[in-house]
């Protein structure tokens, strides 16, 4: 196959995939609202490429995404969707790992997630995981199409609560030849038990359902979803480390952003629901394509990950954890953040 350089296969693919004009009627696209400026937490890379596209996923929503291709590279290149945390937007963590990843070498996509950002989806602001989990194969869908990319070198990459949702993609989509988990939560496990397992009991859970149930009765009287809360800010006095560590984030210069859930007002309370007999590891333990875990030594969250490469089985699994980090540092700390050995696994499972 010839070779054809980044710019050809960047025009020739959006247009084939349908994404050079988003006035599309609605029973394709969605016309999205896109942000035409640089409004990103990380600064721009010139060794990189950046387009704004759509896609649409199976349950007809059009997502938005940033597509970062390599300057100067020629393709088709190993392709990878990006997304996460969990409460965040493309412009944030996920960005800046598509922009490294694609600084290196491969065409990355990072996406917002359904109901979020700069995504459709109605009622806004809304968690579930089977939408996570599709929204990863609607972005190898868009991949699998797209000239720029090879269809069978195609990645993904979850950040924080989307790591789990990666893995569950992974456990379903057989076109995802390796899947890397950062920083990862598991979502059902933290909303069914409580941080650490500390509210793991039938009672528990009975006065969440219960809380929720109500909660949507509300809801449903005002015509509007109630919010639970971004980041909390001011902070306590009393606020461990870990919100500390979020608030540093969220809240700050360093990574607050005016779309992302977690800067702001946070998801709809109801979303809890969808989470609390959806177990998104059920089926880890079938995962045939590779895994890396990726966890900061000092991470809250870390027993997530431990626990998840407990469930995987075959050859192909790997459990990195980063000394000293904390979770927040792999969001978007470039000295904790393993890129030479994330670089390395893709190349190594996308040969």
């Amino acid at each position: 196959m010839k070779t054809k350089t980044i710019a050809a296969l960047l025009l020739a693919g959006l247009a084939a995939a349908g994404c050079m004009n988003r006035q599309t009627d609605d029973t394709q696209m969605q016309t999205l609202r896109q942000t035409r400026d640089w409004d990103k937490t990380f600064p721009q890379s010139d060794k990189v490429r950046h387009t704004e596209i759509t896609f649409r996923n199976r349950f007809g929503i059009t997502l938005a995404a940033d597509l970062y291709m390599p300057r100067d590279a020629a393709g088709p290149l190993p392709a990878v969707a990006v997304s996460g945390p969990f409460g965040a937007v493309k412009e944030q963590a996920s960005g800046l790992y598509a922009q490294t990843l694609a600084e290196r070498g491969f065409l990355a996509l990072a996406f917002d997630p359904s109901f979020t950002g700069e995504s459709g989806g109605e009622p806004r602001n809304v968690a579930s995981p089977d939408f996570a989990t599709e929204d990863f194969s609607a972005a190898v869908d868009f991949l699998s199409t797209f000239e720029g990319a090879d269809p069978g070198r195609i990645a993904i990459v979850g950040i924080c609560g989307w790591g789990g949702f990666a893995l569950n993609a992974a456990a379903v989509d057989t076109r995802i030849r390796a899947t890397v988990a950062s920083t990862m939560y598991d979502i059902s496990r933290c909303t069914a038990n409580g941080y650490f397992d500390a509210g793991d009991s039938d009672d528990a859970r009975h006065a969440l359902r219960r809380q929720l149930a109500a909660q949507r009765t509300e809801d449903f009287r005002r015509g509007d979803y109630a919010r639970a809360g971004g980041v909390v800010d001011p902070l306590p006095d009393d606020a461990p480390q870990f919100v500390r560590d979020y608030h540093a984030y969220y809240k700050t210069p360093r990574g607050y952003h005016v779309r992302s859930l977690n800067s702001n007002e946070g998801w709809n309370r109801t979303s809890a629901l969808a989470f609390l007999n959806a177990p998104i590891l059920a089926y880890a333990g079938e995962i045939r394509s590779a895994v890396l875990l990726v966890h900061g030594e000092k991470a809250h969250s870390r027993y997530f990950s431990e626990a998840a490469f407990a469930r995987l089985r075959g050859e192909g699994k790997e459990l990195l954890i980063v000394p000293g980090a904390n979770h927040t540092d792999l969001y978007d700390n470039l000295r904790a953040i393993p890129f030479d050995r994330i670089e390395a696994f893709l190349r190594e499972n996308l040969e």
